[in-house]
């Protein structure tokens, strides 16, 4: 199923060049494949690989909890910034959600796909035209209409 997945993420690359936010979402609920389809791409890309939980808890580790939610934005585009590519795969992004940091996940995954091509795993779903993050009864809960990126899903690949 990797293989399939990342010739659509492959594709979804290609067509993101046009639009205003080179932003393409990998759309699916954990366990999925997500992670395994995003390694097939980086290894027939050379596209970075990076894990947003993991860098971004080591660069705020020395931080207070209020610096960390005023910080992450630039956190997160100095992270992306030190690769010299032109597309940059993100998995693992679920701490962009914690509500104590205080963000907007995909306005944030938004802004950094202005410049390069950004591929981010949302383990979540697709309902009536809406992005998904967890349930509405979650603290985490996130709910955007489907504009403004692509999105690929094991879906649409089967």
């Amino acid at each position: 199923m990797a293989e399939p997945l990342a010739d659509g993420i492959i594709r979804a690359i290609d067509q993101a060049s046009e639009l205003y936010h080179r932003l393409v979402m990998l759309v699916a609920l954990s366990g999925s494949g997500k992670t395994a389809a995003l390694q097939e791409v980086h290894r027939r890309t050379a596209a970075p690989l990076v894990n947003i939980n993991l860098e971004l808890a080591y660069h705020m580790l020395e931080l207070t909890e209020r610096q960390r939610g005023l910080q992450l934005p630039r956190l997160l585009t100095d992270i992306v910034n030190t690769t010299s590519t032109n597309v940059v795969l993100l998995d693992n992004i679920e701490v962009l959600f914690d509500v104590t940091l205080k963000q907007d996940p995909l306005r944030i995954l938004q802004g950094i796909s202005r410049n390069r091509t950004v591929v981010a795993a949302w383990s979540g779903s697709i309902e009536n035209h809406h992005l998904i993050y967890a349930t509405p009864n979650h603290p985490e809960f996130k709910r955007y209409p489907l504009h403004d990126l692509l999105v690929v899903t094991p879906e649409e690949i089967a």
